[in-house]
């Protein structure tokens, strides 16, 4: 079974929001708060290390999906998940044009989990609401809400 699951939002976030309510990272996120520009310093959101190695070690495969568009600024994902330990999985991101969507609908993965999206603009801006209703057939969605985190979520696949 293959996750495909969001980085920013979801289960890493900017430094400036350790410490804070899930509404006040949104605030932060929304005003622009200056770690949110600060990939390289960027942690995971509750404990998303801990959920993630428990379901690869259920079978589940993971792929990452990067908000960022250039390799460079990818390299600071790849950098921030081996240093809190997150399981090892490909990260994915938009190149020359491409939309989320065009992502998910080529590896179209068992499961996407992606958050809410609430500080740009909502469903809108979900990927979800973009994919093929063919293709969405295929897919589990599961939205969490923006700077929330994946604890809820359960522990058995």
């Amino acid at each position: 079974m293959t996750l495909l699951i969001f980085l920013h939002g979801t289960i890493i976030m900017h430094q400036g929001g350790i410490g804070k309510i899930r509404e006040e990272r949104v605030v932060q996120s929304l005003n622009q708060e200056e770690s949110v520009w600060d990939f390289d310093s960027y942690v995971p959101i509750g404990n998303a290390v801990a959920k993630l190695t428990s379901w690869e070690q259920q079978g589940l495969e993971i792929i990452y999906l990067s908000s960022h568009e250039s390799e460079i600024d990818v390299e600071k994902d790849k950098m921030v998940l081996e240093k809190f330990s997150f399981p090892v999985g490909q990260i994915l991101y938009r190149r020359n044009e491409e939309k989320y969507k065009d992502i998910v609908e080529r590896i179209v993965p068992d499961v996407l989990i992606e958050d809410d999206c609430e500080s740009i603009g909502g469903a809108d801006e979900m990927t979800i609401t973009h994919v093929d209703p063919e293709i969405k057939k295929k897919i589990r969605s599961i939205v969490v809400k923006e700077f929330g985190g994946i604890d809820n979520l359960p522990d058995k696949l």
